[in-house]
């Protein structure tokens, strides 16, 4: 045990917290119960009462908070430099110092043991267990952020790793409603029973004692742009994320609008041959925000997955132009022909394109393949001048690896 002289206070606190919310309950409280579904391949699914007791202690807080056994625990936390360190790491900097100690530390010990006894039954052992978890967290000198979002429009083949910290895989039945018994509600229509709504991007970061984690739904919705150039799949994430520091329940974040919807279309698969050009596509993604063309052109074809015509051709037609110029018929061509027939057919579609066409469904993938080859370049500006001398006859090329996602 690292403090012998927060032991006694907190367990007087749950203890106390257990036997008015019991109380309560047996005056006729309400605690409200999540019904949820176990899906099984190949057998029957199995159903579960999950008692809400997270919702139930946090629209009691008020009460709580204003105990006597309460503003003990919190005076002596305040002593204690680690807790002020955990608290603000995990309510964030707005909070004030007492706010943040006890809804990060009392608060939270109180709902890790009411869920670990599924109510307000006292049991010694759990209440061990979870002072335990909370003494090894308070005084570590890293912590664990995690942060994990629903995909709709995927499936896998196996889980990937698409950069330090972000995973793509299977989603397991049951890992939400551990922390969030209503997690069920928050999650997308059909969520873990087709294969293509069945797989969860999951964002990781390992932070030093007092660091704020980065911004999960940026993070994922870089993600979710390069898994839609990669694979043309109609893919959304969230609509929130699940967030999770040192093992614990941190909070639910919405996703970022432009992730979080659907587009039209078809899913897709994350197979072997694409997973490194995701990769690839996502390393390169970081830098559009020093590149305003591409940063142009990912804009455009991104709002352009999401609008009919006229508009989407116009867009699209705008995105090809940030990307290669005014002579964008020409240099697209280039890049994505692999010989000299395919280039002719290729010129003469996006000039027709380029004169009014609507955008049909090779157009679409046109640009997102000259997107994807920009972006794999690394380098816009020498890829497009090596264009320039293959047009003038200086120099053969050959075609990039992407021509063919």
């Amino acid at each position: 045990m690292r403090a012998p002289h927060l032991y006694p206070l907190l367990r007087g606190f749950v203890l106390g917290s257990f036997v008015v919310l019991g109380r309560e309950l047996e005056e006729g409280g309400d605690l409200p119960f999540a019904f949820e579904e176990h899906v099984q391949r190949g057998g029957p699914a199995l159903y579960e009462l999950r008692p809400l007791v997270r919702a139930f202690i946090e629209e009691r807080e008020p009460m709580l908070r204003a105990r006597e056994d309460a503003r003990l625990a919190v005076e002596e936390l305040r002593r204690e430099p680690a807790a002020s360190i955990f608290a603000h790491a995990h309510a964030g900097p707005r909070a004030s110092e007492d706010e943040a100690l006890f809804r990060t530390v009392l608060l939270g010990l109180l709902i890790a043991m009411a869920e670990a006894c599924g109510g307000f039954d006292w049991d010694d052992e759990s209440f061990e267990r979870a002072y335990a978890l909370l003494e090894s967290s308070l005084y570590g000198e890293h912590r664990r952020y995690t942060a994990i979002a629903p995909l709709s429009g995927i499936s896998l083949s196996k889980p990937a790793e698409l950069a330090s910290g972000m995973t793509i895989r299977p989603f397991v039945t049951g890992e939400l409603s551990t922390h969030w018994p209503e997690s069920r509600g928050l999650l997308p229509r059909s969520f873990g029973r087709e294969p293509d709504r069945n797989c969860v991007l999951e964002f990781r970061q390992e932070l030093d004692a007092g660091d704020a984690p980065r911004d999960a739904s940026a993070e994922i919705a870089d993600a979710v742009s390069a898994l839609r150039l990669t694979t043309s799949a109609a893919l959304a994430a969230g609509p929130v994320l699940f967030e999770t520091l040192d093992g614990r329940p941190f909070g639910i974040q919405p996703v970022l609008p432009i992730a979080a919807t659907q587009p039209p279309g078809e899913p897709s698969r994350l197979d072997s041959f694409r997973t490194p050009i995701a990769v690839e596509v996502l390393a390169a993604l970081g830098d559009a925000d020093g590149d305003p063309g591409l940063a142009e052109a990912l804009d455009r074809w991104e709002l352009s997955l999401f609008q009919n015509e006229p508009f989407r051709a116009e867009q699209l037609r705008a995105a090809l132009s940030a990307l290669f110029g005014e002579t964008w018929p020409m240099r697209c061509a280039v890049l994505l022909g692999e010989d000299g027939s395919a280039r002719e057919e290729l010129y003469a579609q996006l000039v027709a394109f380029a004169g009014g066409e609507q955008a049909d469904s090779p157009v679409l993938d046109t640009v997102r393949r000259a997107l994807v080859a920009v972006l794999r370049s690394r380098d816009r500006a020498e890829l497009v001048h090596d264009l320039d001398r293959q047009l003038l006859g200086l120099q053969r090329r050959a075609p990039l690896r992407a021509a063919a996602v």
